[in-house]
């Protein structure tokens, strides 16, 4: 697994999950969905993550494009 496919993944885990649990238990969790949203926005803005450092440093390898010209 590369990083951007890992940070797709957390972010996915984070949202879906957010809202299953606004849905079963209680709206506030509908908060760490708009963290997540926000957290998107500034790294688009930005180009800086906190979540790329740690899949970094759990070892995961940037994707690379296959150059075929």
């Amino acid at each position: 697994m590369t990083i951007e496919r890992g940070l797709r993944a957390i972010a996915g885990v984070v949202v879906s999950g957010s809202v299953l649990l606004a849905a079963l238990h209680s709206p506030w969790w509908l908060v760490l969905t708009g963290f997540a949203g926000l957290n998107l926005l500034q790294s688009a803005v930005t180009n800086w993550c906190p979540m790329v450092w740690v899949l970094q440093r759990a070892g995961l390898q940037p994707c690379t494009a296959n150059r075929h010209v």
